[in-house]
């Protein structure tokens, strides 16, 4: 199986790239094509087109995105040629060849009320740009191409820069830090990620799927547990989304259940924190 990776410098490309050379070190499953911004730019579509009609793809994965939240607020246009417009090309060119394609989507895609897990199913309401730019994103690959996973997942962390990595850093430098305590996600590893990507591509159940680590918290909680299992003696004030004053909007609840990745047998998530210390204990401080 060949296999198109965009995004392949980001914490999750990075993590499939590392999995996929792995099985094949054991059996030759897989043909990497490994892309990043420097060489394929997914918002041009000629470009997207000629290297996808050329190499052939088994099937595309899209790891690639602009993932800055806030900054999404006031750069629009970017915003969406990349999360969108970018998702629209590779869905395109994919459907020509008669590859499948993976598109990598958010939680931010649901507006965080209320307070039990959402499913795939449940309506969407996007209350940022970042949002509304990966929700059309999805939107546009579901027109384009049939053989379609749209995979939404949340608080992602891995190799690379991430809230794992910002808090040890922090914790370098300060003794005593706040952190938001009224929004509620999954923490997520790229290793349980990618692992699941990785046999969703294998099969034919087409559609759109939650997947995230099991359990959830704060990101206050979710800082102490890195603290407490790295053995770091720091102050962690807890304080609200409102005394953060951020430009975009986040999902006050947020929480994703991988319900159709349940039905189809292939919910192999590991609860949020023994993901999160084995991430430790593999990497140390997460590449710092």
């Amino acid at each position: 199986m060949k296999v198109l990776i965009t995004g392949c410098q980001g914490q999750l490309g990075i993590e499939l790239c590392r999995q996929l050379n792995n099985l094949n070190s054991s059996n030759k499953r897989f043909e990497l094509l490994k892309t990043d911004i420097d060489t394929l730019d997914i918002t041009n579509s000629f470009q997207v087109h000629t290297m996808v009609t050329e190499e052939k793809p088994d099937v595309i994965i899209n790891t690639a995105a602009y993932t800055n939240v806030d900054a999404c607020e006031t750069d629009e246009l970017n915003a969406f040629q990349v999360n969108a417009i970018g998702a629209q090309n590779l869905s395109a060119a994919a459907f020509q060849i008669g590859a499948k394609m993976l598109q990598v989507s958010t939680d931010y895609v649901f507006d965080g009320t209320g307070n039990s897990p959402k499913r795939e199913y449940d309506p969407i309401n996007p209350q940022s740009v970042y949002g509304q730019s990966k929700a059309l994103g999805e939107k546009l690959v579901l027109q384009t191409n049939p053989r379609h996973f749209i995979v939404r997942t949340a608080w992602l962390y891995g190799e690379g820069n991430n809230f794992v990595r910002t808090m040890l850093k922090l914790a370098s430098e300060k003794k005593e830090i706040n952190v938001v305590n009224d929004q509620i996600g999954s923490p997520t590893s790229t290793v349980d990620l990618a692992s699941c990507i990785i046999n969703l591509i294998k099969t034919d159940h087409y559609g759109v799927y939650h997947a995230t680590c099991e359990g959830e918290c704060s990101w206050y909680d979710f800082a102490s547990r890195i603290f407490a299992m790295k053995s770091i003696n720091i102050k962690v004030n807890p304080i609200t989304t409102k005394e953060l004053n951020r430009p975009a909007k986040r999902p006050a609840y947020s929480v994703l259940e991988n319900f159709m990745l349940k039905l189809i047998g292939l919910n192999n998530f590991r609860q949020w924190e023994d993901a999160l210390e084995e991430c430790l204990e593999k990497n140390g401080d997460v590449n710092s």
